[in-house]
């Protein structure tokens, strides 16, 4: 049996796998991470534009786009969006998904080893991928690749649960220490009241230094639902299942899915604060 240490309810856990781990941990399930991962509020996205001035005219720059999910979204906005994804089948279909957008771009490639081509641009965001760059590169190179003035814009969704509300990791508990024994991160959400206290700097990432002014940060709350089978889909979607021995994988997710049609009457949620976290590059 595989044992993993799995932060399963952080909003940018500080877990950096090598490159080609990251290309292919999500690229083996594009289709799949397309169907369940849940999309961005178009709340966030005008609270984006509010705050950085983001327009028609304006260029983004995209890290780790995935198979578009804001990256239509930015695109919906008219600005010029290039978009770096590392996963060749995940840019793939990124490349169906805005096929409609002519003013989009998506090059596979790490943003670690990504050639700019002497390209700046007025706004990078990363949309829940930014903890998968590593900072000693990352920060530096954000702030070169913008122009003066630009913004960096962190997207992301914490998982959280509320007071009483039935809640998938209490129901399955038991599972996840038979499946994966011995872990200490298999546990509850945090509540979203907590969540919403955290409303300072950048999360879970390494601290940029002076790199960017003081971050603005907004909390948008949504929520999934899944039948059983649905929600161990959306499992499978994420990194610390997908890292996951298949052997052990596999029949965990088979329980859960069980699990959840028996006891939680086949409807479970995942509940998030999407979250979004700005600062404009210092001179």
């Amino acid at each position: 049996m595989t044992l993993i240490a799995c932060a399963l309810v952080t909003d940018a856990p500080k877990m950096r796998p090598n490159p080609p781990d990251l290309g292919r941990v999500f690229n083996e399930v594009p289709e799949l991470y397309d169907r369940v991962r849940p999309g961005y509020p178009d709340e966030l996205f005008a609270d984006l534009v509010a705050i950085t001035g983001v327009a028609e005219s304006s260029s983004v720059l995209e890290v780790g786009c995935g198979t578009g999910q804001a990256t239509r979204s930015l695109a919906a906005l008219g600005c010029s969006v290039t978009a770096v994804e590392p996963g060749a089948d995940m840019a793939a279909l990124a490349r169906q998904r805005i096929a409609s957008f002519p003013d989009v771009t998506i090059e596979t490639s790490t943003f670690e080893e990504w050639d700019d081509r002497g390209r700046r641009f007025d706004a990078l965001v990363a949309a829940s991928s930014w903890h998968w760059v590593d900072p000693s590169i990352g920060w530096q190179r954000a702030h070169d690749v913008l122009r003066p003035g630009g913004w960096m814009a962190l997207i992301g969704h914490v998982v959280v649960r509320r007071p009483g509300e039935p809640e998938v990791y209490a129901e399955t508990a038991d599972l996840l220490e038979q499946f994966c024994p011995g872990n200490p991160d298999w546990g509850h959400p945090p509540l979203e009241d907590e969540v919403r206290s955290t409303d300072e700097g950048w999360g879970l990432v390494d601290d940029p230094g002076g790199l960017f002014g003081p971050t603005i940060v907004r909390w948008y709350p949504t929520v999934q639902w899944f039948d059983g089978e649905g929600f161990a889909d959306h499992l499978r979607s994420l990194s610390l299942y997908r890292k996951l021995d298949r052997a052990v994988r596999e029949p965990l997710l088979d329980a859960v899915a069980e699990r959840i049609r028996r006891r939680m009457g086949d409807r479970a949620s995942r509940r998030y604060l999407s979250v979004l976290r700005v600062g404009q590059r210092t001179e």
